[in-house]
């Protein structure tokens, strides 16, 4: 059994934990917000993100990051991706040669355009990275319901390594070595999934909601493949498995958020509403500009991305999007 020590108490971070301490691994989980940290620790549950769901005793809340991370054999990290930066710096001090660092959120970094991994290399040059991603609501992690994700690392013993400590009988994990595509699988499919919900909000129906989402991943696969990604890896979980899950599930805080748009609510009003980081509303600017960087067309993320400006509304953008010139399928 190993230490691992957790850096963010949202729902993600915290159905991992409980699923890793459900397979007998030692687990501290530490959160900046030090009042939910308190109620975490007082209740016995994540009553404000995971509600019901209630801790193991392998898992025990941490007063601090240096008390989650020191000692550990695996650093998990489930800040939001926009924060990753500051969360990675703030546990450095703390985390040796030796330990193996997990990273879950999913996103582009603003700005910079950095995927988490670049973000952490950058930090620390000879990290021993792996990102895990894939189909994976916290909602139903959390309750140990069958699940099957993917871990990817440039190194296959550390993705291995990864695999043998988080599988369970309920928690099916698979290693990739393509880290470029199931960062930005992961990243991408909430752009589509905030399309899909507003597309639901507006009352388009399922044609148009197929369509958003094949078409989503034809444009999530020709950036990918530009910036250095493997084709195969957008067909499998990280790519048009998570794509599916977030797209269609009301545990989707992303496509939850592109209805109350489609309803006609504005983005920030939306957002606020949801309760937690919608990261599909910080990707998309971010990709957009990756977009235009690569010289790639992405003719539904830049529809999202001027909803978003307030640019145009939900039904204008669908006009153009179904107005643009004829061509083939596998251009």
């Amino acid at each position: 059994m190993k230490k691992i020590g957790v850096i963010g108490a949202g729902s993600w971070g915290t159905a991992l934990a409980i699923t890793l301490g459900s397979k007998g691994h030692e687990v501290k989980i530490w959160d900046l917000d030090s009042v939910h940290l308190e109620e975490c620790k007082k209740n016995r549950e994540n009553a404000r993100y995971l509600p019901g769901i209630k801790f193991n005793d392998n898992l025990q809340m941490a007063d601090t990051a240096e008390e989650a991370i020191s000692g550990a054999d695996i650093v998990l990290f489930s800040a939001p991706a926009q924060h990753f930066r500051s969360a990675f710096k703030g546990a450095m001090p703390y985390i040796t040669e030796d330990m193996v660092i997990v990273n879950v959120a999913k996103g582009i970094e603003q700005k910079t355009l950095c995927r988490m991994s670049e973000v952490a290399e950058e930090l620390m040059p000879q990290v021993k990275y792996v990102v895990l991603s894939g189909p994976s609501h916290a909602e139903e992690v959390g309750k140990l319901l069958p699940t099957t994700v993917s871990v990817a690392s440039r190194d296959r013993k550390l993705a291995e390594y990864i695999q043998d400590i988080f599988i369970t009988d309920r928690f099916r994990v698979y290693t990739n070595d393509d880290v470029v595509g199931v960062e930005l699988g992961g990243s991408l499919k909430n752009i589509i999934a905030l399309g899909a919900g507003i597309s639901d909000g507006v009352g388009f129906g399922d044609n148009a909601k197929a369509a958003l989402m094949t078409r989503g991943m034809a444009e999530i696969s020709r950036l990918g493949i530009a910036l250095g990604a493997e084709k195969e890896t957008f067909l499998g979980l990280a790519g048009v498995g998570d794509l599916i899950v977030t797209c269609t599930s009301m545990h989707s805080r992303n496509r939850r958020c592109g209805i109350m748009i489609g309803e006609g609510m504005k983005p920030e009003e939306a957002t606020k509403k949801v309760g937690m980081v919608v990261e599909g509303m910080f990707t998309t600017e971010a990709a957009y500009e990756l977009a235009k960087k690569a010289e790639i067309e992405m003719p539904i993320t830049e529809g999202i991305y001027r909803i978003i400006k307030g640019e145009i509304s939900a039904k204008e953008a669908a006009e153009e999007l179904m107005g643009r010139d004829r061509r083939h399928e596998k251009e």
